[in-house]
């Protein structure tokens, strides 16, 4: 039996300005961010012994890499380039609504120099979907557990984009000890503004309510046959309305195995209950609080912070928007004392995708400065 726990209303939806996570959130993925806060849980007892992805389409072709079960759902992990006992693995996390095919331009060049995985969070691509709520604490520990399963041990370089900039932060928070260093492409400020139902913008820190954030789950992951109708049913909406536009710039610019393979994940349904987190403020609260801890709160953890010179967004509000975004880059650069902001002068909101070269050798820099 399934209890279900719904909110009066709709927690942690709305558009992301570009001071927080996704410009192109508002414009393309509003809806998964509805539909995903429909399904926070209080709680989901045990499934049957199967796995948690139910039957549907096919990927359009088999994963790349391995599906590795960390605790009755799997989640894709492609590795690629060789391992080295004295250089850091370098682990690539996208962004909210991408998965690993996203970085097809970048880990084939990474992998030249250096042990490069990118992943499937749970909901997407060729991962499982995974328990709920899908907490920035609940993704961490599931990047931990694949990576330990795996057998792809530490120390790690963290490279997140956008959203994945959040987790990587936390990634580090929660297992310092892993960490050698960080690249931040884009990365999602820690207090963004939301613009909720009600129309009115309001920094993440004036959302939060103190409540506490759920224990992480280590079983129990969510079945399709678990979701009531009706959050089913814009669900599949979502699926059939957005499926075309998977590829829209600047995803063209990917190969076409990867565009293929978007197409796909967009088509599914577990590729639009992945966004519910109703203690997203809260998190982004611990996230704030660490970086305001001491002026260098990483001390000497090499860091670099790609940030875009091509604007997102126009007008008056929106050059102030950009100054801002800048502001904010700057500042999460600022955590180390070897912190490091470089603007991706022709890149918008996509650095690798539009700039995937600088990526690359900004990953490479990171890790020679390891190495000193």
């Amino acid at each position: 039996m399934v209890n279900y726990s719904w909110p009066s209303e709709i927690l942690g939806c709305g558009i992301v300005s570009s001071t927080g996570v996704e410009v192109t959130l508002a414009r393309e993925n509003l809806m998964r961010v509805s539909l995903g806060a429909l399904l926070v849980l209080a709680s989901l007892a045990a499934p049957p012994a199967s796995w948690a992805q139910d039957a549907g389409t096919a990927p359009p072709f088999p994963p790349p890499g391995r599906l590795v079960d960390i605790g009755g759902w799997r989640l894709h992990l492609n590795c690629t380039g060789q391992a080295s006992a004295t250089q850091p693995t370098v682990i690539l996390e996208a962004g909210i609504g991408d998965f690993s095919v996203e970085w097809s331009l970048v880990q084939p060049k990474v992998a030249q120099f250096a042990r490069v995985c990118s992943y499937d969070r749970a909901d997407d691509g060729w991962s499982d979907l995974g328990p709920r709520p899908r907490t920035l604490h609940q993704i961490v520990y599931e990047l931990h557990t694949l990576l330990d399963k795996a057998g792809e041990p530490g120390p790690y370089v963290l490279v997140g984009h956008s959203y994945g900039g959040w987790l990587v932060r936390l990634y580090q928070m929660s297992y310092p000890s892993e960490v050698a260093g960080l690249v931040l492409v884009e990365a999602g400020a820690d207090d963004p503004v939301r613009v909720l139902s009600d129309g009115v913008p309001r920094h993440a820190s004036d959302l939060v309510t103190g409540k506490p954030i759920p224990p992480v789950k280590t079983a129990g992951p969510l079945r399709e046959a678990d979701i009531p109708p009706a959050a089913l049913s814009q669900m599949q909406d979502a699926a059939r309305r957005f499926g075309p536009r998977a590829n829209e710039a600047p995803r063209d610019k990917l190969p076409a195995e990867a565009q293929r393979m978007r197409s796909w994940a967009y088509s599914q349904v577990k590729h639009w209950a992945q966004a519910d987190n109703p203690v997203e403020p809260e998190e982004l609260a611990l996230l704030r609080a660490e970086r305001t801890r001491s002026e260098h709160s990483l001390g000497e953890l090499p860091l670099t912070v790609l940030t875009r010179g091509i604007p997102e967004e126009d007008g008056p509000d929106g050059k102030a928007s950009e100054e801002q975004h800048r502001k904010d880059h700057a500042v999460i650069a600022a955590m180390s004392r070897k912190g490091k902001l470089i603007v991706a002068t022709h890149s918008g909101h996509h650095v690798q995708l539009d700039e995937p070269d600088l990526v690359v050798s900004t990953i490479q820099e990171v890790l020679a400065a390891i190495r000193k």
